[in-house]
């Protein structure tokens, strides 16, 4: 079972890797691993574990932050439907993605950086991707607002990109 000592912290060189690709179909490891960063995050969002093993509620985790360097991670969060979007992915991609941004009030959080980063990070109101599922299924996804919102904050950590890289100031600097 994954915690959080096994997530690595800012400033960990592989947070600034650019993860490769998963060869396909994966291997029994790989599938291992995903499974259990998915098993994590449900884990974290459940009061009573979270408690217990003293787990950051989460709702991505790429593999990156465990410092492997894998075009993979998994996402279990619900949408304002509660609707749920649970998977754990392979190689996943941006295939389109609206011209509209948005961002989350309050800002974004991170379980491998341990203190609070104030500011806006904008993403893209609606992406579409496409990933390879545990099942080893070929998915495309349709996602919007919140659920966009993390998607994207995973495939950043794929690219090597912290949230806080993307933060804009509101308030242009002046001389």
């Amino acid at each position: 079972m994954l915690t959080m000592k096994d997530i690595v912290r800012e400033g960990h060189p592989a947070l600034r890797q650019v993860a490769e690709e998963v060869p396909m179909p994966p291997s029994e490891e790989d599938k291992k691993t995903l499974q259990e960063m998915l098993e994590f995050l449900k884990n974290s969002q459940d009061p009573e574990m979270a408690e217990k093993y003293e787990l950051r509620s989460g709702v991505g985790l790429a593999a990156t932050q465990l410092g492997i360097n894998k075009r993979m991670f998994a996402v279990h969060v619900t949408d304002e439907k509660d609707n749920l979007y649970s998977y754990g992915l392979f190689n996943p991609k941006i295939t389109r993605h609206s011209v509209e941004l948005t961002h989350l009030e309050g800002g974004e959080g991170c379980l491998s950086v341990d203190r609070e980063v104030p500011g806006n990070v904008p993403r893209y109101k609606r992406i579409t991707l496409e990933g390879t599922t545990l099942d080893n299924e070929k998915v495309q996804l349709r996602l919007r607002e919140l659920p966009a919102i993390v998607f994207q904050h995973e495939l950043d950590h794929l690219d090597g990109i912290m949230f806080y890289d993307r933060i804009e100031d509101s308030v242009p600097e002046t001389d």
